[in-house]
């Protein structure tokens, strides 16, 4: 399978075309995608499927998230 590493995609866009870039890393996950978001936005954490949180270089939490369907 294939893996899509993004270090913060949308932190230059303005806040539509950010939606648009995460509406297609969401869709490449959808398809069966890895794809890896970092991001200090914590408005994109409701399109992911699993949230870690690090601080300090220390993973300080690590949980799945249950998205509602569209």
């Amino acid at each position: 399978g294939s893996v899509l590493l993004a270090d913060e995609p949308t932190g230059a866009l303005a806040s539509q075309n950010g939606q648009r870039v995460m509406a297609l890393l969401r869709q490449a996950a959808d398809d069966g995608r890895a794809v890896v978001v970092v991001t200090h936005d914590p408005r994109l954490e409701a399109l992911a499927d699993r949230i870690v949180h690090i601080e300090d270089g220390r993973v300080v939490s690590d949980r799945t998230n249950i998205r509602r369907s569209s």
